[in-house]
């Protein structure tokens, strides 16, 4: 157990690498309640929340969560989140660790009349992998199976007899779930869940393993105020018409990162050897730096070293051989395309 935000984490229960596998298999169980669950309600809601959100919210249907980017004035990352149209108004997730960040920030920027409502009184478990909806299905009754649910799409169920929200979502690149229920019924949701022969209890050593396999960033790492979207690979979380409009904040700085291309971008690296690349080591192009890790470990899944860094966008092309500098050892690498391992999500 580690403190991070404020909580007591859990890093790993059986060793990282048997959980990572055990989820890639079966189905492992998050506890990720250290994230910030936020409701933006008031009248003017949805078009005070784009003026902050590059998303377009008339495309949002009901209870289809999508993923978005909080961006300063200068289109730098604060955070990315999840926001989901729910009857009244917007659910967001947020990461813990910026969480009352984000808070002030909507709050400066929202207008008086717009609601922010802290869930403090929910917790958030993810259930994920490819025998996560066998065993939710056993556990969940709701207005449709569970198993009928899409990649991003939720609703409202009873899970072991308790009110809960739950998505077809995650962070690991798997098929699987994130679940909001009351704090106070949090242990005896993961026990009834833990429960079932295919579930164990999974720490956050392996959902770090996993999601950079699955080529996804963590804000802190491969996402900061000095990253734009565009430079990240994420303008698919910019929809079309807000890069025709703009009107978010940010606009000026993005919009022009698009027509002209960006000069750095994120991509993954496989590495050759056992030894991994650890952030903030520097990538290089013959003896020039043309880059830094932001992310790096083993892949249990593929058996070797792999990494995400940001490189000068004329290295970025797949296949271009690089070394990234560890502690004076170079070690041999080799732009490949994300994600890693392919996902898996039930669409």
């Amino acid at each position: 157990m580690v403190p991070f935000a404020g909580y007591w984490m859990p890093v790993q229960y059986e060793g990282i690498i048997a959980e990572h596998l055990w989820t890639r298999s079966s189905a492992g169980l998050f506890d990720v309640s250290h994230m910030g669950q936020l409701f933006i309600s008031g009248p003017g809601g949805e078009a005070a929340l784009e003026a902050v959100l590059p998303i377009d919210l008339g495309t949002l249907k009901p209870y289809a969560p999508r993923y978005s980017l909080l961006l300063d004035e200068y289109g730098g990352v604060l955070d990315d989140l999840m926001v989901t149209r729910w009857n009244e108004g917007f659910y967001l997730v947020v990461n813990g660790a910026t969480k009352w960040d984000d808070i002030a920030h909507l709050r400066e920027h929202l207008p008086d009349e717009i609601t922010i409502n802290h869930l403090a009184d929910s917790a958030l478990l993810a259930l994920q992998g490819p025998a996560a909806a066998v065993a939710l299905a056993r556990l969940a009754n709701g207005p449709v199976p569970i198993e009928a649910l899409t990649f991003m799409k939720g609703g409202s169920f009873t899970l072991a007899g308790v009110e809960a929200w739950i998505s077809r979502s995650g962070y690991t690149g798997e098929d699987g779930f994130e679940i909001s229920i009351p704090a106070e019924a949090a242990a005896a949701v993961a026990a009834a869940l833990c429960g079932e022969s295919e579930v164990k209890p999974i720490g956050l050593g392996a959902r770090d393993s996993l999601r950079l396999e699955a080529g996804l960033p963590l804000y802190g790492h491969d996402l900061s105020p000095e990253i734009n979207p565009v430079e990240a690979g994420l303008t698919f979380a910019i929809n079309k018409r807000r890069k025709a409009e703009g009107g978010f904040l940010g606009a000026e700085t993005v919009l022009a990162a698009l027509a002209e291309g960006p000069a750095r971008c994120r991509v993954g690296l496989a590495l050759e050897g056992r030894m991994a690349a650890r952030e903030g080591a520097a990538v290089h192009a013959g003896e020039a730096v043309i880059g830094t890790v932001t992310s790096g470990g083993f892949s249990p899944s593929l058996n070797h070293p792999v990494a995400m860094a940001y490189v000068a966008a004329a290295q970025a092309a797949p296949g271009t051989e690089l070394t990234i500098d560890m502690r004076g050892r170079r070690l041999p690498a080799r732009v490949v395309p994300l994600p890693f391992v392919p996902h898996r999500y039930h669409r």
